[in-house]
């Protein structure tokens, strides 16, 4: 029972991976197929398909935590895939996004997109640094404001493909409000990246200290 557990949780913390790059691949031949009057539902469905795919990519990161925790399979190879399968969503999506964006002729969402998706990135290889330089020498796991972080990650991202994807069905979502929202989620994602870096920063100034000392092991 506990093997088919954890082969459960861990095909869910999997899933994430090929559940994104189907919705890559969907966007893409969304974006280069030109829309005509006999091909409009298919570019209606795979907007659609895209879009559960997006929603089954973020929920499996909720559950799969969640059901190792209840089953006692929690492992190592969860703890270290699972933010690896966040990083591949951010590395998919966002980018995806601001591409939607400025294709679509919303530049300053595109623009918003843009410098959000940077931010996030610099972000996730800074503390990744940050923990290496640390290894060792103190508790590597995520602080809360790095959990809320990725937490809201995910509802932004969802937020944002809605907003230029969705648009043709309801016109709210195309609205002057509804993209004040988005761009509200947006720098709201960034104020987080932002404070979740200086947080990490000073959580292992003390490693930046011990690798700035000459003599100190390097592996240049």
């Amino acid at each position: 029972m506990r093997a088919r557990r954890l082969a459960a949780v861990t095909a869910i913390t999997c899933s994430r991976a090929p559940l994104l790059f189907a919705f890559l691949a969907l966007t893409v031949c969304d974006m280069l197929v030109p829309v005509t009057l006999s091909n409009i539902s298919l570019h209606i469905a795979s907007r659609w398909i895209a879009l559960a795919l997006l929603l089954a990519s973020s929920l499996t990161d909720l559950f799969d935590g969640m059901l190792a925790r209840r089953w006692g399979v929690v492992t190592r190879f969860g703890a270290v895939c699972d933010p690896l399968m966040d990083k591949i969503f951010f590395a998919v999506v966002f980018p995806t996004v601001t591409a939607l964006f400025l294709l679509g002729g919303e530049i300053a969402l595109g623009a918003l997109s843009l410098v959000f998706t940077a931010l996030h990135l610099v972000r996730d290889m800074w503390v990744v640094t940050l923990r290496s330089l640390a290894a060792g020498k103190a508790d590597l796991k995520a602080d809360f404001v790095g959990k809320l972080r990725t937490a809201t990650s995910f509802p932004i991202g969802l937020a944002a493909y809605c907003r230029i994807a969705l648009a043709y069905k309801w016109d709210w979502l195309a609205s002057e409000r509804a993209g004040w929202i988005v761009a509200a989620l947006f720098a709201f994602g960034l104020v987080l990246n932002v404070y979740s870096a200086i947080s990490y920063t000073r959580r292992f100034r003390f490693a930046i200290d011990d690798a700035l000392v000459p003599g100190a092991p390097s592996s240049r």
